[in-house]
């Protein structure tokens, strides 16, 4: 996904020496640290001239630019933009601790990182299938003869091989092998394993073998993303034991086996157990009451699709339409129009360049009943747009429930799906009326919900602490700074690191510690822990914004020697303990163990006004904030 700082990405990357020209990268609290091959060909003065770089440092063998608090960004934007992931691997495997995920946030996270680097030809897809549909409806185009069978060709493609796509972007999500994520998704839609295909299939190893209740995992999404995600932690875990003589045959040979295996006889059987039971408890709302069937289907429907688990329903509804009508399909009828209002407020609605060109497609999609690049592009990554549409949906089926709505015929998506209410039995077209009309509200719902309650969201996390600290400034609010550690004050301008000495990062002090301990210099957040324990990021209750940085270039150290007591994200006291940490582990790295106190937004503040004690003990004061 595009970041605000591939541009800066790309001037960096031109300007030390080109992508060919590292080696390794990796990055502090605040710089980029770069091993190149040859120092020569970076154009020093360049970088340091550019925007959003505060200057550039060559040491300790590392090319080292410094960006400020919003490194991160920076160097996911790098890792992106000059596909170094190869080079940044090792460090993303070593991070440590990352941050805890809600389940649904987490699963949203997946999904859509592996759906992102395909939505626009997904959009084009799906679209293409609705002109066809159009073109058939309208008479233009007969749907036996050979221009719409080669088109439909094209269009159908996305979605009938969707696991093989899916494979080879969830091996880049889980890093992977592409070409091994691309095989696993393919050989889940070989000819051998479509539904129909004559060949015995029954087992594998003589253990039963289940395939979904579609008969087969074209068009399937979860399977494939659980299936790569679970080859890429197996292959970690065994592959440093393979020789690297047959390493390069051997690897794969084995994740593939196994992996497939694993797939065919637990995925499969999994989504058929799950299936089973859905079968048996929407007879069941169905028997209890239409009303409750409706609400239920249309809810649950788009989250049944992700799963692949709505085609339990299928059969069922196939059956009712056999006997007098079916009650299932029409109460989803609602979902795809419920995403093309929501995608149509959010269109209108949003500042974001990327969603507002995203969103046309989408919509045009989504009309046509091909919602898949909607959910996925637009409404799923933002979460609550798709709840609100279950909801919309829902009470939609609800609806179409009590009226007694029944399909009676497989019809298309969308606008395309009215026609399955007609009922020719009885030459009645009451059904496809109250459908049209209630597929208009869920439009009209739809929109009104994103237009008046859809955010973008927040700026960047850098940008947030000056909004909130800017009114304590203005209010005259100060406050005071107390040591969190004991040891000697170092004035800003003799510490031995010229990116802090000349107060690039910020203002405050140093100190050189007597003990390895560290304390809360004040009340506050706990906005930054990196992973490798030696800095912290605290936002305090009054908007001030510090940093502590337990001695000089101890990223190297890679959290050996720092025993935290807190996490990110913490609420911290004044003088509470943050930190244990060895001194004699930096010492013997002949590392430097002074330790930066900074303040990184003092101009929001008001100012900054440094202790002239010589020492300090934690807990003495030791900047006034102006």
């Amino acid at each position: 996904m595009a970041s605000k700082y591939d541009g800066l990405s790309r001037i960096i990357l031109q300007n030390v020496g080109g992508k060919d020209n590292i080696t390794a990268i990796t990055h502090c609290v605040t710089r980029l640290r770069f091993n190149l091959k040859d120092e020569s060909k970076a154009n020093t003065d360049i970088l340091k001239a550019t925007d959003g770089i505060v200057t550039v440092m060559q040491s300790g063998g590392q090319y080292q630019v410094v960006i400020g608090n919003h490194v991160p960004d920076v160097y996911a934007s790098i890792v992106s933009v000059g596909h170094l992931e190869s080079l940044a691997a090792k460090m993303d495997d070593e991070e440590g601790p990352k941050q805890k995920q809600k389940p649904f946030d987490a699963f949203v996270s997946i999904v859509t990182g592996v759906f992102t680097p395909f939505l626009g030809v997904f959009c084009a897809c799906g679209i293409l299938k609705g002109i066809l549909a159009l073109l058939t409806t309208l008479g233009a185009l007969n749907g036996e003869g050979g221009t719409y069978n080669i088109l439909y060709s094209l269009a159908d493609s996305a979605f009938y091989f969707l696991p093989p796509i899916l494979g080879y972007t969830a091996a880049k999500r889980f890093k992977l092998p592409e070409m091994e994520g691309l095989l696993i998704g393919l050989a889940m839609v070989y000819p051998s394993l479509i539904a129909g295909s004559g060949v015995d299939v029954s087992n594998l190893f003589r253990i039963p073998v289940v395939l979904p209740p579609a008969g087969d995992y074209t068009s399937s999404v979860i399977p494939v993303i659980c299936a790569v995600a679970f080859a890429a932690w197996f292959e970690k875990k065994y592959k440093e034991h393979i020789p690297d003589t047959i390493k390069m045959f051997a690897v794969p040979f084995i994740t593939l086996i196994v992996t497939f295996a694993l797939t065919l006889l637990v995925i499969g059987p999994v989504a058929s157990l799950v299936s089973n039971a859905l079968s048996f408890v929407f007879n069941w709302l169905y028997a209890l009451s239409p009303v409750v069937m409706g609400l239920v289907v249309g809810a649950l429907w788009q989250v049944l699709v992700m799963f692949g688990l709505h085609w339990s329903l299928i059969p069922i509804a196939m059956i009712n339409m056999f006997n007098g009508g079916d009650v299932i399909l029409s109460g989803m009828f609602g979902t795809t129009f419920a995403q093309t209002g929501a995608v149509l407020g959010i269109w209108l609605k949003t500042k974001d360049k990327k969603l507002k060109s995203l969103a046309p497609a989408a919509f045009i999609s989504a009309v046509a009943g091909v919602t898949e690049p909607a959910i996925y592009g637009i409404t799923l990554p933002k979460k609550t747009p798709f709840i609100r549409t279950c909801v919309i949906a829902g009470v939609a089926g609800a609806f179409l429930g009590a009226f007694g709505v029944k399909a009676f015929q497989m019809a298309g998506m969308g606008v395309f799906g009215y026609t399955a209410y007609i009922d020719t039995v009885n030459n009645s077209v009451r059904g496809m009326i109250i459908a049209i009309v209630i597929s208009l509200i869920c439009v009209v719902a739809g929109f009104i919900s994103e237009f008046v309650f859809y955010k973008d969201d927040a700026p960047a996390k850098a940008a947030k602490p000056a909004a909130a600290s800017a009114p304590k400034a203005a209010a005259g609010a100060g406050e005071t700074i107390d040591a969190p550690v004991s040891g000697k004050v170092i004035p800003l301008a003799e510490l031995a690191d010229p990116v802090f000495a000349e107060g690039t990062l910020g203002l405050g002090l140093g100190i050189l510690p007597s003990e390895g301990k560290l304390y809360a210099p004040a009340d506050g957040e706990i906005t930054g822990l990196f992973h490798t324990n030696h800095a912290f990021n605290i936002l305090t209750d009054n908007g001030t914004e510090l940093l502590i940085h337990v001695g000089m270039n101890t990223v190297e150290l890679n959290g050996k020697g720092f025993h935290p007591k807190k996490k990110q994200g913490d609420r911290v006291k004044k003088g509470e303990l943050l930190m244990e940490f060895d001194l004699d582990v930096i010492k013997e790295a002949g590392l430097s163990t002074e330790t930066p106190v900074l303040i990184t937004n003092p101009d929001e503040v008001g100012g900054v006004q440094p202790t002239d004690r010589e020492t300090v003990k934690h807990g003495d004061p030791i900047i006034q904030v102006l």
